[in-house]
């Protein structure tokens, strides 16, 4: 019953991850069709920046508290992620919204080692170590533990999303996002700006994945230029589990795909016998994918067209 327990508290920090950079592909497909597969690099971008800024403030201000200057790691990670996903909107996606839907998706993955060769130049190609700002002493919850840092993930993730929904469903521009999704010429004859609409989409996912890669990188100790494209993935996965198109399906996806994964790291072991070990995790996004695309194709809650965003 302890692993149990660590292992769904291990899959619920996974899964805010996943639902996070989720959330930046269920959005974009909304508002354009699209899948945006150089997402998961942004998120590799966030934690670079991040890593970029703490270095910065641990050689000039020493003295600085950790949750300070974890704070200013990840504030200084949105505006870095808006820019680079704007830009890749801008100069990447925009002239390929009316072409087949062939040319968006190679030119996505083409953005995606654009990224990571771009990050490679600058950071280098090595594994960089990320500090241990927040207390090393995990909590005690029953007989499994979990770490201040992974609290604090927990924590902005729920932030995150309920910060988002309230603007999809409460504010003008979600209202905005929410016609654009829906039919992108008629709410175009009613006033809205529909470029304006895909750059501020483009530009929250990107603060989402923020967040996310500067977590990822505190919650992991370790990041590297090619690190996106696993979570991205995976994020993907969680996306289309939850419905494609539908964020509270893209947020229930990753935090299921993350319990799943957890609990078969957890057990894989015991269910082959020992054949295969935990380092094996990562089959069981895939195989979630392909027996979603089998059987529900359009995932846990479907596709609402109406409160796709």
């Amino acid at each position: 019953m302890d692993t149990f327990i660590q292992q769904i508290i291990n899959g619920l920090v996974l899964g805010s991850m996943y639902a996070l950079v989720a959330l930046g592909y269920t959005m974009v497909y909304g508002v354009l069709n699209l899948i945006n597969f150089a997402h998961g690099d942004v998120l590799m971008i966030g934690a670079m920046i991040g890593l970029t800024i703490m270095n910065i403030l641990g050689a000039h201000f020493p003295e600085m508290n950790g949750w300070l200057q974890l704070g200013i790691a990840i504030l200084g990670a949105i505006p870095g992620c808006i820019i680079v996903n704007v830009l890749i909107e801008r100069i990447a996606y925009r002239r390929l919204r009316n072409a087949p839907r062939l040319a968006p998706l190679i030119t996505a993955i083409g953005m995606s080692i654009l990224l990571q060769t771009f990050a490679m130049m600058i950071w280098g190609r090595n594994p960089l170590p990320f500090p241990q700002l927040l207390p090393a002493d995990p909590i005690a919850i029953g007989g499994a533990v979990i770490s201040v840092t992974q609290v604090l993930l927990l924590a902005l993730a729920a932030l995150s999303m309920c910060a988002l929904v309230l603007l999809v469903e409460k504010t003008k521009m979600g209202r905005a996002m929410r016609a654009v999704a829906e039919n992108p010429r008629v709410a175009g004859l009613m006033g809205v700006d529909s470029n304006r609409v895909i750059v501020y989409t483009f530009a929250i996912g990107a603060a989402l994945a923020a967040v996310a890669g500067v977590m990822w990188g505190a919650n992991y100790a370790s990041i590297q230029f090619a690190m996106g494209t696993i979570p991205g993935l995976k994020a993907f996965c969680a996306a289309v589990l939850g419905g494609i198109g539908n964020i509270y399906g893209a947020m229930i996806g990753g935090i299921v795909l993350g319990i799943i994964e957890s609990l078969g790291a957890g057990y894989i072991g015991d269910l082959t016998g020992g054949f295969l070990g935990s380092h094996y995790q990562d089959i069981f996004a895939f195989i979630v994918l392909i027996l979603v695309l089998t059987v529900r194709p359009s995932g846990i809650m479907g596709e609402r067209v109406a409160d796709r965003a």
